[in-house]
């Protein structure tokens, strides 16, 4: 089965949409989670694990479009995403080493994409 191009554009959207959910994640952990009551209020947490889902959901039908082996390594992307988003959102530092793994992820990505042919 050829992997079709409408399946690897709706991992590359969950994976972009699903790089939220740990930007999220990480605002919810400045809150106090010491009780019940803070942990219900604390929207950032329930909003990450709400993206998270929402990736997942969308990844389910993308299967039905390709090979497992083409489109999974596509999920590397997040990793790309949530770098940017980082420095974006969190106001955290890139270097040179953090680069040159994005760069090698969009490598890797790039070549398993070409085997797909």
């Amino acid at each position: 089965m050829a992997t079709q191009l409408w399946a690897i554009g709706l991992v590359v959207l969950a994976t972009v949409i699903g790089a939220f959910g740990p930007i999220l994640l990480k605002k919810a952990s400045a809150k106090k989670l010491s009780n019940i009551k803070s942990l219900m209020a604390n929207y950032p947490l329930f909003g990450g694990v709400a993206l998270y889902g929402i990736s997942t959901i969308l990844f389910i039908p993308a299967l039905k479009g390709g090979e497992l082996s083409v489109l999974y390594p596509f999920v590397a992307l997040v990793y790309i995403w949530v770098s940017l988003l980082s420095v974006k959102f969190l106001g955290e530092k890139m270097n040179k080493y953090k680069w040159i793994g994005i760069f090698l992820i969009i490598l890797g990505v790039s070549f398993i994409g070409l085997g797909s042919n």
